[in-house]
């Protein structure tokens, strides 16, 4: 059992990611203590946040916001940073033990790289960061020896399952998906889907761009691809089945036939925890399985025909090079349009596949080229939304 106190800072403290690991972190005062937020524009929030936990520092989306959260603060005030720099400073700062990357979307990439160049651990909530540069990531991490410690649900059922296991004795690893809101809604009617209705996941309790991700199973795609990287695995060796009950998070099947699975309530606070006190586990509040009342666990195959998203996502990781990071960028640019009732729901998957379809790929690397693939699918899938 570890007994050196942990510092942490948290990148996107106000998410769901982030109040559930402060949430971890309130139950541990003897284990943990926050030195740094990153939030965006929920200033209220962090507000509070500072209040209880009282970090050294903190970083809001843009300088307006600096000046908001200085008049919400009472007698403590630490210092206050903004923008990506903010960021990155945050992330970078001396003393950290490890950084919570959990800001959403390609925007947690520039700090989550930063805090590694630094030499801190990471617990990864922020797929995107390895399915936009997964391979410049991995060999920073190797390089700088740092721990990256998967947060999402799937990944660290994953993790747990390899654990003292050789993994050339895996056939392959399964991603379990809970199917979203949509799981038997026909093809016809996903085409009059609105986004109140998409927002309403039956499982888990997310934010907007990831509970929509859930919806198209973009979110299981982009999961893949992290996959991936994460446990150095190709497309072949990763399959997805749908699991509608979000229990068995996900699955290792070895050579022999075996497979070890991970169970648990549908709850972040558990892989939050078990990243946080790596290699040892701790309390995490979550409500404690009673597999009698769940009754049975059920399982199908994804339909990739009425969720092309997961396919797109096959077909980017297969192809390699920046199509991953065209992917991605496009697929958050058509899910704020979609929230802003712009495009249909359906329109999500195609206009992810027209941008791909048009991209003239290479092989990125340096980080301003991944960026710069990134760029470029963002102001592509805007044209085509327009």
């Amino acid at each position: 059992m570890f007994i050196i106190m942990r510092s942490l800072a948290i990148l996107g403290s106000t998410g769901s990611i982030g109040v559930s690991t402060l949430d971890v972190v309130r139950q541990h005062p003897d284990k943990f203590n926050i030195t740094g937020l990153v939030a965006g524009r929920n200033i209220a929030l962090l507000a509070e946040q500072i209040k209880e936990f009282q970090p050294e520092a903190v970083s809001v989306k843009d300088e307006h916001s600096v000046k908001q959260l200085q008049d919400l603060l009472g007698k403590y005030k630490p210092e206050i940073f903004f923008g990506i720099k903010g960021a990155s400073t945050i992330a970078g700062a001396d003393g950290l033990y490890m950084v919570v990357s959990a800001i959403v979307g390609a925007a947690g990439l520039l700090p989550t790289v930063s805090a590694i160049k630094a030499g801190k651990h990471i617990a990864l909530a922020n797929k995107e960061t390895l399915v936009v540069a997964g391979k410049l990531v991995s060999d920073l991490v190797k390089q700088h020896n740092v721990q990256l410690l998967p947060v999402d649900s799937e990944h660290s059922a994953i993790f747990q399952s390899l654990e003292g296991h050789n993994k050339d004795d895996v056939e392959r690893i399964i991603l379990t998906a809970s199917g979203g809101p949509f799981r038997n809604t026909s093809a016809k009617e996903l085409k009059t889907v609105q986004p109140e209705q998409a927002l309403k996941h039956p499982q888990w309790s997310m934010g907007a761009k990831i509970t929509i991700d859930s919806a198209t199973m973009m979110n299981k795609g982009l999961e893949v691809i992290e996959a991936h990287w994460l446990f150095n695995m190709p497309a072949e060796k990763i399959d997805v089945l749908v699991h509608p009950q979000s229990i068995i998070h996900s699955m290792v099947e070895y050579i022999d036939g075996c497979v070890i699975a991970q169970l648990g309530a549908p709850d972040m606070r558990a892989p939050i925890a078990y990243a946080l006190s790596y290699p040892d586990r701790c309390i995490s509040g979550i409500q404690k399985l009673d597999l009698i009342k769940i009754g049975s666990l059920t399982f199908e195959k994804p339909d990739m025909i009425r969720f092309p998203a997961l396919r797109l996502a096959f077909d980017a990781l297969k192809a390699g090079r920046t199509y991953p990071a065209v992917l991605n960028a496009a697929n958050e640019i058509a899910v704020t349009a979609f929230l802003d009732k712009k495009i249909n729901f359906i329109d999500i998957a195609t206009t992810v596949d027209k941008t791909m379809q048009s991209h003239d790929a290479f092989t990125p690397v340096e980080l301003d080229e991944y960026l710069m693939a990134d760029r470029w699918a963002r102001e592509t899938a805007t044209k085509l939304i327009a």
